[in-house]
């Protein structure tokens, strides 16, 4: 078997920033309080247990973060309203929202303050994609496929602007946004929102798929990101797994092949995409 492994598989650079951001609190903890985070810090649930095990709290709700304590906000950011909501119950809040989303968010904040519609390509339920309306100042519309964009009814008479979620596919992008442009009269501004890491990882996914008889992609089943690079790959016609540990690797089915993928999600740690490669090298 040929194992050809992704050289942007793991964490990238948004989701390192936000855990050594974490890591650097408990490690010197000069403030006072408990360590919680408002849902998950990353998707990978992995790395949320071991961060449980050194005493981060995760909160489901932020009426449980009780006041003088420390919340981190995850990577994925927060409503602009549940963080100044968090800042005035006195909690010592500490932004590690990537940078990224964060820039996404002012754009669309500045593009809807003379009230544009805000026209979002993502997964509605999503953190991020609920952070990043809260950046909206007039009304905004959300669809996760090209087909319910084609099914939206846009008033010709309003101004609109479109984005993306961060790691939404950038092929689908296009696509919507091409078919917003023959719409008769519509004032659109397109905001490009998806981030260049996201980009990269799913042009190389595509390439590896070219060279490979199947794919394992490497990450938390929560995470969109990880789901959308196993949804890439199957796009360019070569079988994909997702999974997020070595245990779960179907060895047998695997010995069949003779050319095998490797990537991971950018919230993947590099070692469990290392232990996946170790048990493909051994087959």
């Amino acid at each position: 078997m040929e194992l050809v492994r992704a050289k942007s598989a793991g964490f990238c650079m948004g989701v390192s920033l936000a855990l050594n951001k974490l890591d650097e609190i408990i490690e010197k903890k000069d403030i006072p309080g408990d360590i919680y985070i408002l849902g998950s810090i990353i998707h990978n649930p992995q790395v949320v247990a071991e961060y449980a095990a050194k005493g981060v709290i995760s909160a489901d709700s932020p009426e449980d973060i009780p006041s003088g304590s420390i919340v981190v906000i995850r990577a994925h950011g927060i409503t602009k309203q549940v963080q100044q909501s968090l800042s005035q119950r006195g909690i010592h809040v500490i932004d590690a929202t990537c940078p990224k989303v964060k820039d996404a968010c002012l754009l669309i904040e500045e593009n809807t303050a003379q009230g544009r519609v805000l026209l979002l390509f993502g997964e509605e339920a999503h953190p991020e994609v609920k952070c990043l309306l809260s950046y909206a100042g007039g009304e905004t519309v959300v669809f996760d496929s090209l087909e319910e964009c084609k099914a939206c009814e846009l008033d010709p008479s309003l101004q609109y602007c479109f984005a993306a979620q961060t790691t939404q596919d950038r092929h689908v992008f296009d696509a919507i946004s091409a078919e917003l442009s023959t719409r008769k009269g519509l004032d659109l501004v397109v905001l490009n929102t998806i981030c260049n890491a996201t980009r990269m990882r799913q042009k190389e996914a595509t390439r590896i798929a070219e060279k490979t008889d199947f794919v394992i992609v490497v990450g938390g089943y929560n995470s969109s990101n990880t789901r959308r690079l196993a949804q890439v790959v199957e796009t360019s016609g070569t079988s994909a797994l997702h999974v997020e540990t070595a245990d779960e690797l179907p060895l047998e089915e695997l010995r069949k092949y003779r050319g095998v993928g490797l990537t991971a999600g950018a919230s993947t740690p590099k070692k469990i995409v290392d232990e996946v490669q170790s048990v493909l090298e051994s087959l």
